[in-house]
């Protein structure tokens, strides 16, 4: 497992999208066009998962769920699945935590976080948020 830590002030939001977006970024170098998947989500409170042969999306309720677990500072977990990629990441306080089935690749995706984890507005793709379900983006 990786690590890495957030030492901009990044809206709860934004860390949420930043780490899901470097790591379909980074997965989709080694994996190509398959699709990105959020098997599961794991909070304090709630286990999220996708409704039969559905996606799951980051709706207004799991995103609220994360984003009040993230508040009161408890770890919120994702499994993802990148072709042949499965990735589990989660955050906690101003923390990343990655684990993924090559070990080249989770260490690329920590990098990359840790350095975004330093500004205010990391870089991501303006399409992305809506991609996951986010449709108010800060």
């Amino acid at each position: 497992m990786s690590a890495a830590e957030i030492t901009g002030n990044i809206h709860p939001k934004r860390k949420i999208i930043m780490g899901l977006y470097w790591i379909n970024k980074k997965a989709a170098s080694t994996e190509g066009c398959e699709p990105f998947l959020i098997e599961k989500i794991t909070t304090g409170t709630n286990t999220h998962r996708p409704k039969e042969n559905k996606f799951l999306k980051l709706s207004d309720n799991i995103l609220n769920d994360i984003l009040y677990n993230m508040k009161y500072q408890r770890e919120v977990e994702f499994e993802i699945k990148f072709g042949k990629e499965d990735i589990k990441f989660s955050i906690c306080k101003n923390a990343f935590f990655i684990s993924a089935t090559k070990k080249e690749l989770e260490v690329e995706i920590a990098e990359k976080l840790e350095l975004e984890g330093k500004k205010m507005y990391p870089g991501i793709c303006s399409k992305f948020p809506r991609r996951v379900g986010i449709m108010d983006y800060p």
